[in-house]
């Protein structure tokens, strides 16, 4: 409970499982994809978090990597049917970058920029400006990279930020990065997510208010 009240520069969200609720397209993706290149689909379980090509290395390292990931990300870009936004979310997003003043938040996450940015706009959240997807990076989470880009996108000191994020994979590299960590307990259970600084439900959980240039996080 020690996070509540405190102040950051910034809030640094992930996407899928955060921000956005995309588990039935995810798993009808890779479902989709499995059963076409023949891949046992139990070699899935704790891999939420991880980029889609460090999946396809450890499930099937016999195919062509680079047109599995393409066929992945085709599939998930055309699933949108039951993408939303999750419960907190967009109050989040509009509490921390209000109209008419600078942003103070950033998306980092281990999904390419299309489809990222395909899922956002289904859940009605606007693509920041301060957007780093696996494009942008050479190593994804749990590597800090992600959140230290994110960081500098904003011009802001990453020890400094506050991350949102729902799987173990993401808190480590958080953690590496020198933030604070809000976890939620959307995809993963809360005795998985203990390295996290706070542990909720959801964002509806806590409420975020802009002073001037930073961001007071406070119950609900």
């Amino acid at each position: 409970m020690a996070l509540l009240d405190r102040t950051f520069a910034a809030v640094l969200f992930d996407n899928d499982g955060t921000l956005v609720s995309s588990l039935g397209s995810v798993q009808r993706s890779w479902v989709a994809w499995a059963q076409e290149y023949g891949v046992d689909l139990t070699g899935l379980d704790g891999m939420h978090g991880v980029p889609a090509a460090g999946i396809i290395a450890r499930l099937a390292p016999h195919v062509d990597a680079d047109a599995a990931l393409a066929r992945i990300s085709e599939l998930e870009v055309a699933d949108t049917d039951d993408v939303e936004a999750l419960p907190g979310a967009r109050e989040a997003v509009a509490a921390i970058s209000p109209a008419g003043q600078p942003a103070r938040h950033a998306v980092a996450t281990s999904a390419h920029r299309e489809l990222a940015a395909v899922r956002l706009q289904a859940a009605g959240i606007e693509v920041p400006a301060a957007f780093v997807t696996i494009e942008d990076v050479e190593r994804g989470k749990p590597d800090p990279a992600p959140f230290v880009l994110a960081a500098q996108r904003l011009g802001v000191d990453p020890a400094d930020c506050l991350v949102c994020e729902d799987a173990p994979t993401g808190i480590a590299a958080a953690r590496a990065a020198g933030c604070a960590v809000l976890a939620v307990t959307t995809t993963s259970d809360a005795d998985a997510l203990t390295e996290a600084d706070l542990v909720v439900d959801s964002l509806a959980q806590v409420r975020f208010v802009r002073e001037g240039d930073r961001v007071r996080v406070t119950g609900a």
